[in-house]
This record gives structure tokens, C-alpha cells and sequence, in this order.
């Protein structure tokens, strides 16, 4: 299921990224991040209903972090809202995701939960602080790419 996850968080990244930059209205990305948030809500779902142990229940919240960021971006896009709330939402995902990364035991895990939690605090000073930060675009892509959709391929083919 991480796999499928980080797959399409690699692409809703990367579509959010290209918005950043102005190539694609808010509105126009709204469903993609409704359809992966969706997604991520409904993996992590099924992961606590199969969860037995207090790591599964703890990977399932790391999941929602991700779940609940993009169906949150949805609304804003959507209604074009000035997202200051989720901003400040990152914030809080930006903490937690540094829990996230000193709980993991693979260096590689360590690593992306780590630039993930980069990523959310830029955007709790974009959002929540409005803060013009010229390199989000950009590094949201490359954090989409990088950490997200290379990482999901190689989990779909066996290879991670």
C-alpha cells in the first residue's frame, strides 16, 4: 500500500508544484489533490482497521498527515480560499514529521521524513505567514520526485 501511496503523492506533488509556479490555476489542481487525498485517507484507513501494535497505528497517522494535508489543499484550492489555517496545519505536520523520521530505522525513511518535514514548514511560512519563497515550486517538485514517486515506483516494482 506504500507503494500506491507514494506514487501518487509524487504526483499530486509535482502538479502542486507546477501551480506554484503559476502554470496551473489552484482550481484547476483542487480535484487532483481531492482524489489523493482520498486515496491516502482510505489506505490509512485500512491500515488502522488492520493495525495491532501501537507502529501500526503510528504508520497509519504518518499516512493521514499526508491524507489531510492535500484534502485540506483541496478546499482552499477549490474555494480559493487564503489557506492561512492549513499553513498553520503544516506547521503542526512539520513537528510531527521530525517524530516520524526519528522513529524510523531505515536511514532512507529517515531521510525522507525529514525532507518532508522541510517541505511542510515551507509551507507553514508561505501560508501561514505569507512569506514569498521563490525555490517552493521548484523544490516541491523535486521533493515529489525524489522522495515520493521514485521511492513508490521502486516499492510497486519490488526494487526498494
Amino acid at each position: 500500500m506504500l507503494g500506491i501511496a507514494l506514487f501518487f503523492i509524487g504526483a499530486v506533488l509535482i502538479v502542486n508544484g507546477v501551480g506554484l509556479s503559476g502554470r496551473i490555476d489552484a482550481r484547476d489542481s483542487a480535484p487532483f489533490n481531492l482524489l489523493v487525498g482520498l486515496l491516502a485517507l482510505f489506505l490509512n484507513a485500512m491500515g488502522m482497521l488492520r493495525a495491532d501494535t501501537d507502529a501500526g497505528y503510528f504508520a497509519a497517522a504518518g499516512g493521514l498527515l499526508f491524507a489531510f494535508t492535500y484534502l485540506y489543499l483541496a478546499v482552499v484550492q477549490w474555494w480559493a480560499l487564503k489557506g492561512v489555517g492549513l499553513g498553520w496545519y503544516c506547521l503542526f505536520v512539520a513537528l510531527s514529521a521530525l517524530a516520524f523520521a526519528a522513529a524510523a530505522a531505515d536511514v532512507r525513511v529517515i531521510a525522507m521524513w525529514l525532507v518532508w518535514s522541510s517541505l511542510w514548514f515551507f509551507f507553514f511560512l508561505a501560508l501561514g505567514l505569507g512569506r514569498q519563497l521563490r525555490f517552493l515550486p521548484a523544490y516541491t517538485v523535486l521533493v515529489g520526485i525524489v522522495t515520493c514517486w521514485i521511492p513508490g515506483l521502486m516499492l510497486l516494482m519490488g526494487k526498494w
